[in-house]
């Protein structure tokens, strides 16, 4: 029986817990905007207007979301959440872009072709042995 195109698709891969759900909406973000009104005879008497934003503070800080008056943004948890972050292809870790490409990945020890390059010219080339 051939699937249809509307039916939807778990991903064997991946889990489907609680977790996983909550890492994915982290990560990418949920916004709930909503418009409730009541009207009477063309008449609105109620409007309620709902702005709801559920982010990882790196997530919201990425779309520029505005936090509550009182966050304190000096903080270290703060910083650490500002640096551009990428996931390491060996060993699937959150690793700051910089550290990765231009050293290695300290969760596996994964080099980029950049470091590999940079450690090789950094090296001084070795003197041929004459036997």
């Amino acid at each position: 029986m051939a699937q249809s195109i509307l039916e939807p698709v778990r991903d064997r891969d991946r889990g489907g817990s609680l977790a996983d759900v909550i890492e994915v909406i982290l990560d990418k973000g949920l916004v709930i905007n909503a418009d409730i009104t009541v009207s009477v005879a063309g008449v609105e008497l109620l409007g309620i207007k709902i702005r709801a934003a559920l982010a990882s503070f790196a997530t919201a800080a990425r779309y520029g979301l505005e936090f509550p008056s009182g966050t304190n943004l000096e903080g270290s948890a703060w910083q650490q959440a500002q640096i551009l972050k990428e996931t390491c292809p060996q060993c699937n870790k959150q690793v700051a872009v910089d550290e990765l490409l231009e050293e290695e990945c300290p969760w596996c020890g994964w080099q980029s072709a950049r470091a590999k390059n940079a450690l090789a010219a950094a090296q001084p080339a070795l003197p041929a042995v004459e036997a």
